[in-house]
């Protein structure tokens, strides 16, 4: 393709685009010139300011004997300490309170309010859970939960009281949903004591404990 200007010797042609191409990156070094550089500063740490977002306390970890305790109040000395109340309670297989033994023996009295005004609402239901697979089924006794807990303390926040309602599994329960809401909190680890849910055999569950 011929090149658009007019004829004319090789050495003033290339001194001719020389000066072109010169002038063109002054121009261009003039418009820049205009702009800037950004300062780009990475943002301030505010997590000093925040408070920090805590995984939910394990039973083990409710044992803390200062965790509840603020040693700056004048009656510090005169509270009862967790490690005091645990000697009077019985304990599992893994050190923790035995919240049913402790029932049962008499070792704690739930009331229903502060006055204990009001007679316990005891339902002697059992719920049996089969959607376990190789595991024996689930027993859920209504007896021992509703000996301390009104039924509004689960229902309907926490499971819905119609059969099949309830997609409860395992994985739900360690996040702390349905039975996690207590259990591997308060009331007995689940990860440890399997036997005590899976209490029921059946033709193909493999009992290992």
């Amino acid at each position: 393709m011929p090149f658009p200007f007019p004829p004319m010797p090789r050495l003033r042609q290339f001194i001719f685009l020389l000066l072109t191409c010169l002038l063109v990156l002054s121009m261009q070094k003039g418009a820049y010139s205009q702009f800037r550089k950004a300062q780009i500063e990475p943002p301030a740490r505010e997590a000093e300011a925040e408070e920090e977002v805590q995984a939910p306390m394990t039973a083990d970890e409710g044992a803390d004997k200062n965790r509840f305790y603020d040693p700056r109040n004048p009656d510090h000395a005169t509270l009862q300490k967790g490690e005091e109340m645990r000697t009077q309670l019985p304990l599992d297989k893994r050190g923790a309170v035995d919240w049913m033994a402790a029932l049962r023996s008499g070792a704690i009295k739930p009331r229903t309010d502060l006055t204990n005004s009001k007679p316990h609402q005891v339902l002697n239901l059992d719920i049996i859970l089969k959607n376990t697979k190789e595991m024996p089924w689930v027993r859920f006794p209504h007896n021992s939960h509703t000996e301390w807990l009104a039924c509004s303390n689960c229902h309907d926040s926490i499971f819905v009281p119609k059969a099949g309602a309830n997609e409860i599994s395992m994985e739900k329960i360690f996040r702390g949903q349905f039975c996690g809401v207590c259990h591997d909190r308060v009331a007995f680890v689940t990860h440890n004591s399997c036997e005590r849910c899976h209490s029921v055999p059946h033709a193909n569950s493999k009992q290992w404990w």
